[in-house]
């Protein structure tokens, strides 16, 4: 497995602590949207620190960008916010599992077509039967989770 794989698997780990963690930092102080600004604060230095570290000459390039690319940053708040007002009453593997449908059908979307400069990655037959297996195997979890 390349380090790059690595890295993926340790972010896709950190998905559903992230939504565990804020989902209970915003049922204890009794304020979810209060719980997402914490976590975009501490994420604000995280990678400010990172910046640093890397070198923050790029954000002189910033300014020249297409605008469709910010909206990054409102589907990240989307995600938290709604993980965070949902995952306590509806549950974390209910939540991550319906999350990670929505990452595969994305994915796929944005492979087969090239979406925002990303490598065309055709939906063959076999990557299809893929995402379908993959996609079962996520439903088996969630109704293996229920008859326990």
């Amino acid at each position: 497995m390349t380090h790059q794989a690595l890295i993926m698997l340790a972010a896709g780990i950190g998905i559903p602590i992230l939504a565990a963690l804020n989902a209970r930092l915003g049922a204890n102080i009794g304020a979810p949207a209060a719980a997402a600004v914490v976590l975009f604060t501490v994420a604000l230095v995280t990678a400010g620190a990172a910046l640093a570290v890397t070198g923050p000459a790029a954000l002189t390039r910033v300014a020249g960008q297409p605008w469709h690319l910010f909206l990054a940053g409102v589907l990240i708040a989307f995600y938290v916010l709604s993980v965070t007002f949902i995952a306590p009453s509806f549950g974390v593997g209910n939540a991550v599992f319906f999350v990670l449908m929505g990452q595969m059908i994305s994915a796929a979307l944005i492979d087969q077509f090239g979406l925002f400069g990303a490598r065309v990655v055709p939906l063959s037959p076999m990557r299809a039967l893929g995402l379908v297996a993959m996609v079962g195997g996520l439903a088996l979890t969630q109704l293996a989770g229920r008859s326990s």
